[in-house]
C-alpha cells in the first residue's frame, strides 16, 4: 500500500494556488481539465517531495475545482493538512503579511495552524528542533478555530 494524495475542493482555483504555491511553497506538478465533467484537478507537491511525486504520483495534494458553483460545508471532521517548514516564524510572517490569519500561533517555536481560502485547516510544523520562543508569536492568542 502507498499513500497517494489528499483531495480538497476549492471555490477559487487562482486564490487557492496563490495560498498553496506562492505562500506555502508547494509546486504544481500537473493539472487535468475535464470539460465534460466541468472540473479541473491540480496536483501539488512539497519541494522536498517533488522528485518522488513526479516519479510515483505521490505524495501530493489534489485541488479539485468544479466549474459550476457549489457550496461546500467543511468541518473539523476533515482534520487538517500538515507541512514541515524550514522556519515556522518566517512562514507565519509571510502568511500574515499576505492576509492569512494565524489561528494558532507558533508560541512554542514548533507548531502553528492556519486556514486555506476554502477553510481547510493547515498545520505547520518546524523542521528539526523547536525554535526559541520569540515575539510577537510567544504572546499571541489563538484566533477562531483551527
Amino acid at each position: 500500500m502507498r499513500y497517494l494524495h489528499t483531495m480538497v475542493r476549492v471555490h477559487n482555483l487562482e486564490q487557492s494556488l496563490h495560498f498553496y504555491c506562492e505562500l506555502l511553497g508547494l509546486q504544481e506538478m500537473y493539472r487535468k481539465e475535464n470539460e465534460k465533467g466541468r472540473f479541473t484537478l491540480v496536483f501539488l507537491a512539497a519541494p522536498d517531495d517533488a522528485e518522488r511525486a513526479e516519479e510515483t504520483k505521490s505524495p501530493m495534494l489534489e485541488l479539485t475545482y468544479n466549474w459550476d458553483p457549489e457550496t461546500y460545508d467543511g468541518g473539523r471532521n476533515f482534520g487538517h493538512l500538515a507541512f514541515r517548514v524550514a522556519n515556522i516564524y518566517e512562514t507565519c510572517q509571510r502568511l500574515m503579511d499576505n492576509g492569512v490569519i494565524i489561528n494558532r500561533p507558533p508560541r512554542d517555536g514548533h507548531m502553528a495552524f492556519v486556514r486555506s481560502p476554502d477553510n481547510i485547516s493547515v498545520e505547520l510544523l518546524q523542521e528539526g528542533e523547536h525554535l526559541a520562543p520569540q515575539e510577537p508569536w510567544a504572546s499571541m492568542e489563538n484566533t477562531g478555530e483551527w
